[in-house]
């Protein structure tokens, strides 16, 4: 299926709204953790299920499409992407450690609760620091490429919805669903 970039650029940065909120609640959850609490396990477990199966399968290359086109387009719209597939790979390495904790503490194998606190702070402030360079910035020039040429890139294998914020959510993110639900909403 064709799509319009600016129709997954929009799609991406509501991604990002959505992102933000689960790391805000990992960040509730690290400040349990440093306060000598237990974290919501479950829930920090579907969470990085989900961070790291759909961002990392979805998001990340819709954004990939993106970034092709602006280096396509040449010039300083395509400045600093090849730092892109570098920054997407680290985001997933981080991810995956914080989720093989989650997973140890939940067959009950000993992780010290530093360690799982450093992999909380790691994977957020990492995931945040990269989601605010694309919306300041790659995302603002990808807009001003399609101000001068509309664009369309074929979707392909990309074409899946969101399991936790899409139209139609996925049972196995109830857990996650219930506690978003009684959260507020930014």
């Amino acid at each position: 299926m064709t799509t319009d970039l600016r129709s997954i650029l929009a799609e991406l940065r509501l991604d990002h709204r959505n992102m933000s909120r689960l790391l805000d609640i990992v960040e509730s959850q690290m400040l349990k953790v440093d306060a000598g609490g237990e974290p919501d396990i479950e829930l920090l477990r579907d969470i990085m299920i989900y961070m790291t199966t759909y961002s990392d399968t979805i998001h990340h290359p819709r954004e990939d499409l993106v970034y092709a086109e602006m280096k396509a387009a040449g010039g300083n719209v395509a400045d600093g992407l090849e730092h892109v597939q570098e920054d997407h790979e680290e985001i997933a390495t981080f991810g995956e450690s914080l989720r093989n904790d989650i997973d140890a503490m939940m067959a009950g194998t000993a992780v010290t609760r530093d360690h799982v606190l450093h992999d909380m702070i790691d994977y957020v402030h990492r995931l945040r620091r990269h989601m605010a360079w694309e919306e300041e910035d790659l995302f603002m020039r990808a807009d001003a490429m399609l101000e001068e040429a509309p664009r369309s890139v074929e979707l392909g294998s990309l074409e899946g919805s969101d399991p936790v914020f899409g139209a139609t959510s996925a049972g196995a993110f109830d857990n996650l669903l219930h506690h978003l639900q009684d959260a507020p909403s930014p």
